[in-house]
């Protein structure tokens, strides 16, 4: 196996990638390589899916499949090498049907229909071994001493940002949104890398394209959520527990813990939210239900003493599993793109196995003393005080605002994240979305003239409330987002921050801090070339960080 694709990569051997039996995450090497072997099935299907697009023959239901089989490749997703062997099957036969497909609207339209080799040629082996020799030839770093380092950095930036797309993508798809736009755009990337391409300067344009692209992808998703679940409210949430039986569900799909809402309502089962689940407290629809009862625990890296100590069922929606300890393996369960050997499934929705198991275990035995936190600062929620938030800046009284989000890990250094918001000075406002508000969203950040210091925007899923809040205050202002009194200071871990990094650089946003290790794939070379044209840069530490993005404002 060979893979980088993660901030917790392991940099200790002269490739910097986890490259032995088990990669940092936890993913083995065969899960690993078939991964690889279902990310080049999936380029086989785009291959065709593109020229039958092109012809006005386009099959929504294999891109439906694309984003399903490359979220289930992200970081800490899926690691069922069973599963995966059955994904490499299934490619196959679909990128067949897009053939056939393509090869007859060619003919129709009095065209010769291409010959085309590679992926969309390629056959998988009848059994597992015979896949994994086949894998060698397909993983990541393929082709490494013909194109050099740099080059396949940027084929991975392109990889990553798309699996990343992908992912946000199969988000909407699952709350009934799609669009052919996005289609064509994942199937056009695909299609690119399919051959190899060793064009820098091709490569970084896509990689913007694909920048564009997810930023279609977040505004779709937008849509998603609050279409089903109405506009985020600003919501006090318990993060206390309260007596009687319990599920907890982590992840980040609101579909899921909807549905499993409606079906645990009249049941004295009270539900819980984990890791990103928790700005699901701000939607009006979900908020609604009684027993969604508040948040237990931290971010996902916490999830093993987090689920340990849970006396009720667990459920694990769409990505940030790790390995389930045998505290409580035989109660977690997995849904959607999720999967775990040996770990119960829920296909279809269908919660009752899971509802089962809270009914037969205690649950908490007696309510504990209340704490709570903030969640529910959208787009709908911040724009809709617009003119406050202007009033406030204009005289004075906000100086700056700091974004200070992303993914949480458990990597030495995301202190850093706490150490920056708790040290932003008290005219200031900090922004925060994904899991690293656990770092610091139980801070007293006070207030500014009734405006909250710290403003859960949301999970990772909900960037694009930040960038629609930026842009809206950059036309108030009538100056560009980069003139704007506002900072990026972001963690990442996995593919999805990769995509919200390409959306940003795609905007032009400059001066974006990124940590706490910038990636692996990325090259000296690669790393000048994003400082020299976007500003991107290495955080360092935060009382000088905070400084800097005060000077260069004044400036």
């Amino acid at each position: 196996m060979f893979c980088y694709q993660c901030e917790q990569t392991d940099r200790s051997n002269v490739n910097s990638g986890c490259a032995t039996a088990k990669g940092m995450c936890g993913k083995d090497a065969t899960t690993s390589d078939l991964q690889d072997l279902l990310v080049h099935g999936v380029k086989g299907i785009a291959q065709y899916a593109k020229r039958a697009r092109a012809l006005n023959s386009p099959d929504n239901a294999a891109d439906d499949f694309i984003l399903y089989a490359m979220f289930t490749t992200l970081t800490n997703v899926n690691f069922n090498a069973t599963r995966f062997v059955t994904l490499i099957q299934e490619a196959a036969q679909i990128r067949d049907r897009v053939k056939a497909s393509y090869i007859q609207a060619a003919l129709a339209a009095g065209k010769t229909p291409e010959e085309l080799t590679g992926a969309a040629a390629w056959q998988p082996a009848a059994d597992i071994d015979g896949m994994l020799k086949q894998a060698a030839d397909v993983g990541i770093n393929a082709g490494l001493d013909q194109v050099g380092p740099d080059i396949i950095g940027l084929r991975s930036l392109i990889l990553y940002g798309l699996k990343g797309v992908c992912a946000y993508a199969h988000h909407a798809y699952v709350l009934g949104k799609e669009s052919d736009t996005v289609f064509a755009g994942i199937e056009n990337a695909l299609d690119f890398l399919s051959s190899d391409p060793t064009d820098a300067e091709a490569l970084l344009n896509q990689s913007m394209a694909l920048g564009t692209l997810n930023l279609e992808v977040m505004a779709l998703l937008d849509e998603a959520n609050t279409g089903n679940f109405g506009a985020q409210q600003p919501t006090q949430v318990r993060i206390t527990p309260v007596k009687g039986k319990a599920i907890l569900v982590s992840g980040h799909d609101l579909g899921d813990l909807a549905a499993l809402l409606e079906q645990t309502k009249d049941t004295g089962i009270n539900i819980y939210t984990h890791g990103e689940m928790l700005p699901a407290h701000a939607y009006p629809k979900l908020k609604a239900y009684p027993h969604l009862a508040g948040n237990y625990g931290g971010a996902w890296q916490d999830q093993q003493k987090d689920f340990a100590d849970f006396p009720g069922a667990i459920l694990m929606t769409s990505n940030c599993i790790i390995e389930p300890q045998p505290q409580y393996r035989q109660r977690i369960f997995t849904a959607g793109p999720v999967g775990w050997p040996g770990v119960r499934h829920i296909y279809d929705k269908n919660f009752a196995p899971l509802i089962q198991a809270a009914k037969a275990l205690p649950g908490f035995k007696d309510d504990t003393s209340e704490k709570s936190v903030t969640v529910g600062f959208g787009r709908d929620a911040v724009l809709g005080v617009a003119d406050k938030v202007i009033n406030a800046v204009k005289s004075g009284d906000i100086k700056h605002f700091f974004l200070v989000g992303g993914c949480d890990g458990a990597a030495p250094g995301r202190n850093y994240y706490t150490e920056f918001a708790e040290q932003t000075p008290q005219d200031t406002v900090v922004m925060t979305l994904g899991c690293a508000k656990y770092r610091f969203n139980q801070h007293d950040f006070g207030e500014i003239g009734g405006i909250p210091r710290l403003l859960d925007i949301g999970q990772c899923n909900d960037s694009y409330s930040a960038i629609k809040i930026a842009t809206a205050l950059a036309g108030a202002f009538e100056c560009g987002v980069n003139e704007l009194p506002l900072s990026l200071v972001v963690s990442w871990f996995e593919q999805k921050a990769a995509a919200v990094l390409l959306t940003l650089l795609s905007l032009g946003i400059r001066n974006i801090r990124l940590g706490p290790t910038l990636p692996a794939f990325l090259t000296p070379n690669l790393v000048q070339v994003l400082v020299d044209k976007f500003g991107l840069q290495p955080i360092t530490n935060a009382q000088a960080d905070i400084e800097a993005s005060l000077n260069r404002q004044a400036a």
